[in-house]
This record gives structure tokens, sequence and C-alpha cells, in this order.
């Protein structure tokens, strides 16, 4: 019996430090935006019923190819210049080329107010690993 007591408080104790381990290796970013594999990426901001893509690498890659609907906001911009135009309340889809850019520019975003964030995990490449539809029409600078 006191055997079974102790057994059950050493796993007591053991699930307690996993659950307070994890919460702790949460990264604090989670709480600012949410990063999003591919498909869940793409269903959420279709489920939304005000939302921008914005791209956040540079225009020579942009231009190249691109999510289709998506805008360029160049992550070396002037970000403050882009958010003093853009809806806080929209949700807000960001990506690069390996998710790097976008998890910074979601922190600013975050900074700057904008409520709904969401980061494509794996950036572009991740989305053109899964077989995601690409843009690669020629565009102009604005």
């Amino acid at each position: 019996m006191k055997r079974s007591i102790k057994s059950k408080f050493t796993l007591l104790l053991l699930s307690s430090f996993l659950i307070c381990n994890h919460l702790q290796g949460q990264a604090a970013d989670s709480l600012k935006f949410i990063s999003l594999p591919p498909q869940q990426f793409q269903q959420s901001y279709l489920k939304q019923r005000s939302a921008t893509l914005a791209d956040v690498r540079e225009f020579f890659e942009y231009k190249k190819s691109r999510i289709p609907g998506a805008i360029n906001i160049p992550s070396s911009g002037d970000l403050k210049k882009s958010s003093a135009h853009m809806d806080k309340n929209c949700a807000l889809f960001l990506y690069c080329t390996s998710g790097f850019r976008s998890k910074r520019v979601a922190r600013f975003f975050h900074d700057e107010g904008f409520l709904k964030i969401y980061s494509l995990d794996g950036g572009i490449t991740a989305w053109k690993k899964a077989g995601m539809a690409v843009e690669k029409k020629h565009v102009k600078r604005r």
C-alpha cells in the first residue's frame, strides 16, 4: 500500500514537471502570432472574412514566385509606414523563404497592435514542397 502511494506521488510529480517544462519551453512568440504549416495556413487564410496575405521577402524574390494574392511588404523596408496603412483588426498572414523573416515581422506587427497574426511555418519553401500553388506571373514594382 505504501509503495502504491509513493508510485502515484512520483508519477504525479513527474507529470507536473513535464507539463510545467512544456509550458515554460513554449515560445513567447506563440502568444504574439500563430505559426502554421502550409495546408493550415491556407485554410485559415481562406476562412477569414478580412485578411492580408503578405510576402515579406525582398522584391526580387517576390517577383520570381509568390503565393497567389500576396502583396509584397519587404522585411527590410519601412514596416512602420506599412503598418500605418493597414487595419489592425484584419488578420495578417505572413511568409518568407523559410519562416525566419516572417516571424520577425510578425513580432513587429504584434508590437504595433495587430491582433491576428499568422506565419507560414517553413515559408514558401515548405509551401512549394507541399505542392501548393505559386504564381510566377511578372509583376512590376509599385
